[in-house]
């Protein structure tokens, strides 16, 4: 049987190259985009290992057991070209208080970590008529825990779900007895203009699962900004919310009379302040 060869023209050649070359530049151009991180993920996503980072440093944790509860979607985190500080702004362990100066923002996350277990107290020798117990006796005494005491926030009346919690309606008492539960409120500045997510009965201790962050200010609603307080001067305008905002969020807003728009932190119940 003789041999028998295809020849291939110069031009199919060519462009069966310039073919080749073009799909392997699609896929290695589809390998880069798929492997890319958009600048918000980034920059959200080194904002929550550095809160794990503080929270296992100052709670002596491991940063795998600090859980950081998601952000509102609508949440912009803009890449911080200084050091965040973080910290509790509240006497609550839950919350969590994220600032950067350049460009000014400051975001409040939801924080969870293990429940630690009390320290138990060490044995004591105990003697009757200057006379040691036996070691084992039935009437040795047991090591006993020292109580635990410690403040909690109740309603004072019922709470409706769906309100916003003012002072008025709470106040700090002392409870004795009982196991240690981080979740318990323990301050009333922690529930101060939170919404009830159910009725809150009266005396009941309340507890982070029972409220959550209110939207103190909406959007499409006229809201009173404060400008200048740091400056020894106040100035005070009429705005146009143009998205929700809870407390401590950075919102947008609109002068209606310039129709120029600008941004402030909520600080209230329809009110913001402008950014320093």
């Amino acid at each position: 049987m003789s041999n028998m060869s295809v020849k291939t023209s110069t031009p199919a050649l060519k462009r069966m190259q310039i073919l080749c070359l073009t799909m392997a530049t699609w896929f290695m151009g589809c390998g880069v985009g798929f492997a890319q991180t958009s600048p918000q993920m980034g920059s959200q996503a080194s904002m929550f290992n550095q809160v794990k980072s503080w929270m296992a440093e100052t709670h002596k944790v491991k940063s795998e057991e600090v859980t950081i509860a998601p952000l509102d979607p609508r949440v912009q985190i803009q890449a911080c070209s200084k050091s965040l500080t973080v910290d509790h702004p509240f006497s609550s362990k839950d919350t969590v208080r994220v600032r950067c100066v350049d460009p000014a923002w400051q975001v409040y996350l939801q924080v969870s970590m293990p429940v630690l277990p009390p320290v138990a107290m060490p044995n004591a020798t105990a003697s009757i008529s200057g006379k040691p117990l036996i070691s084992g006796a039935s009437n040795a005494p047991a090591a006993v825990a020292a109580p635990i005491v410690k403040t909690v926030v109740v309603p004072k009346r019922l709470i409706q779900r769906g309100t916003i919690i003012e002072a008025e309606m709470l106040e700090e008492v002392t409870q004795t007895g009982g196991n240690v539960d981080n979740s318990m409120l323990q301050s009333l500045k922690d529930a101060l203009t939170a919404e009830a997510v159910r009725d809150l009965s009266a005396g009941q201790v309340l507890r982070s699962s029972d409220i959550r962050r209110a939207i103190l200010v909406k959007q499409g609603q006229q809201v009173t900004m404060n400008v200048g307080e740091k400056s020894g001067f106040l100035v005070t305008l009429r705005v146009e919310a143009l998205q929700d905002g809870r407390m401590g969020e950075q919102v947008r807003l609109k002068n209606t009379e310039s129709g120029r728009q600008i941004s402030g932190v909520v600080v209230g119940p329809n009110l913001v302040r402008g950014l320093q």
